[in-house]
């Protein structure tokens, strides 16, 4: 089967760094339950460098609100340096459906956010998970700004167009 063309592919988790000295790696998953991304197949994983890998995973455990990985690839600490950073990511059509008015966090990285009254404040780079609820991290050339990410701010998400429109003041 062919691969899907770049733009069916999403991102759904990152490399994080090194675990252990055995050349594991730390996945930060931006799923829900940390072992789905492992479900969402085949996944690959976009390098710093602008390569891609397909990585053979060997061995995953869960670990702590993330993952740790074994991959054919890295047998020593040294080998995840090229990995550190990577984008994980899966098909689109390996994802559950979701809800009108849901999106999965890969969906909104590099959508244009700007107010309603058209003040363009950035693109959206990553998201954190605060616990209390997750927050847009927004960066402009040298300017980056912290927008939480619940219903009464982001006003809408327009995938189509690549914009998120929403209720912030500026100089904020």
């Amino acid at each position: 089967m062919p691969d899907p063309a770049p733009s069916e592919w999403m991102e759904v988790g990152r490399v994080a760094g090194a675990y252990g000295v055995l050349g594991w790696l730390r996945i930060q998953p931006y799923t829900m339950q940390p072992e789905t991304v492992l479900d969402y197949q085949p996944w690959r994983v976009r390098l710093r460098s602008g390569a891609i890998e397909t990585p053979t995973v060997l061995e995953a455990q869960i670990h702590g609100k993330g993952l740790i990985i074994r991959i054919a690839e890295c047998g020593v600490r040294e080998d995840v340096g090229r990995w550190t950073g990577g984008a994980i990511e899966c098909p689109v059509t390996a994802l559950p459906a979701l809800a009108a008015g849901e999106y999965y966090w890969g969906e909104l990285l590099g959508l244009t956010v700007e107010t309603a009254d058209g003040v363009v404040l950035g693109n959206v780079q990553r998201l954190l998970e605060t616990g209390a609820n997750d927050v847009l991290v927004v960066r402009a050339d040298d300017r980056e700004r912290l927008i939480p990410y619940i219903p009464t701010v982001v006003r809408q998400v327009d995938k189509d167009a690549r914009r998120m429109i929403v209720d912030w003041d500026p100089d904020f």
